[in-house]
């Protein structure tokens, strides 16, 4: 199957240039229409560039949702204190890599939404936060950034235009935690990469603790495609809540895992067994996780519903970051829940007390059902163990380990308890 595998029912514009080479170059990319929306964007009031992306209803594509044109508008107005933009690249949610293909064949794209975003909120310095392991992806945008500072299209004067913009691309070292824009933060700074208290958001309080947006690389991008186009181009997409379209990486157990641009709206069950193609085997669906695994899973028989922020919530889940993880009637769900709890112990800073022992206890709470040896009162333990981490740490990662804990023992209780050591009977007096 050739890359990109492009079916019908996508809407291709951010992924519009996966798999030509030439758009990763400064004049393959100006070929395709490129740094058009930079133009404009620097030869517009900032505040005007901030309304236009506040009325397209463009969400944060980075999990939480919350619209972009909101968040730069808590930026305050220019003062003698410098302004950043970060961009969150990291990626590291389980099933996520829909940021890392953006930058592996559009670099220029997140520089274009990169000047868009640091000359809305009066930024001079605008950070790509990379996370370390995206080798290739940190090659590409450290050319591509070196192009545009030779073409004059980033540093001094950028476009001639007297505004100055510089773009410095920061590796990350794997850890989840900087996923977290306040952990980011911290490691941008040099720190330990460990979340921060809020308040003081980073709009007031960020980067070297100065007035900062974190934007994720697809956002950033659509920003850019919504200044040069106008925000009713843009809301021609989605729902009236949920605009524009989104990317979504699926995996598992499906025939065409991959990329795929839709509608945000677009039906969930369609999307599966259309557009991905059903599973390889033909067998039915047991479990979809929808976006990344820190979101509840739904089963197969939930998944006629709309792949938008508002039918995931009534749904009892969330769109997250649009990782779809699809699971056939052959999963050991309490092998594949116990994996992903095991990972968020893993990767727990250890800062907060219920997210450090609650991940731990879960995870080995988890591998003993899972080996056949749980105990009657285990599933009652692990359900008070997520409430115990729930909404009480400084950032939501105790949550992500707990979001598949509970909506699995709901849904899939049975699971569980097949795989229970039976009770030994009392012996005869």
């Amino acid at each position: 199957m050739a890359y990109p595998y492009i079916h019908p029912s996508e809407t291709r514009v951010l992924s519009k240039h996966f798999g030509e080479p030439e758009a990763r170059t400064l004049k393959g990319w100006e070929a395709r229409g490129g740094y058009e929306a930079a133009r404009k964007a620097l030869s517009m009031e900032r505040s005007a560039v901030v309304d236009e992306v506040k009325a397209s209803g463009l969400r944060g594509r980075g999990g939480a949702g919350f619209p972009t044109g909101v968040k730069w508008s808590f930026m305050p107005k220019k003062t003698d204190k410098p302004h950043f933009l970060v961009c969150n690249a990291d990626e590291s949610e389980p099933g996520t890599f829909k940021d890392r293909e953006l930058m592996r064949w559009t670099p220029h794209a997140l520089i274009e939404g990169l000047l868009v975003g640091a000359y809305a909120i009066h930024a001079e310095h605008a950070y790509v936060y990379i996370r370390g392991e995206f080798f290739e992806a940190a090659q590409i945008m450290a050319r591509a950034i070196e192009e545009a500072y030779e073409a004059g299209y980033a540093g001094k004067n950028v476009f001639g235009l007297g505004v100055d913009i510089d773009i410095t691309l920061h590796l990350g070292a794997g850890a989840y935690i900087c996923g977290e824009e306040t952990g980011l933060l911290n490691s941008l700074e040099g720190r330990r990469g460990e979340p921060r208290m809020k308040p003081p958001f980073p709009a007031i309080s960020g980067a070297f603790r100065f007035p900062t947006a974190v934007n994720n690389v697809e956002s950033l991008i659509a920003a850019a495609h919504v200044v040069l186009n106008g925000a009713a181009w843009y809301k021609q997409w989605g729902t009236e809540k949920s605009t524009g379209t989104k990317l979504f990486c699926v995996s598992g157990h499906v025939k065409r895992p991959g990329n795929y641009e839709v509608p945000l709206g677009f039906n969930f069950k369609e999307f599966i067994y259309d557009v991905c193609g059903g599973t390889p085997s033909g067998r039915p669906i047991k479990a979809v996780i929808p976006g990344g695994s820190s979101v509840p899973i739904l089963t197969g028989d939930e998944l006629d519903i709309g792949m938008d922020y508002e039918a995931m919530a009534a749904a009892g889940t969330m769109l997250g970051c649009g990782s779809v993880i699809v699971m056939d009637d052959t999963t050991n769900i309490v092998k594949q829940v116990r994996r992903m709890v095991d990972f968020y112990a893993h990767e727990s800073c250890g800062q907060c007390t219920p997210c450090r022992e609650g991940t731990t206890w879960a995870a080995k709470i988890l591998r003993r059902i899972e080996n056949g040896r749980g105990q009657p009162d285990d599933l009652e333990t692990l359900l008070q163990i997520s409430e115990n981490m729930s909404g009480k740490t400084i950032c939501v990662l105790s949550d992500a380990a707990a979001a598949p804990i509970t909506s699995s023992i709901e849904k899939f209780r049975g699971d569980y308890e097949a795989l229970m050591a039976p009770v030994p009977a009392l012996a005869a007096r």
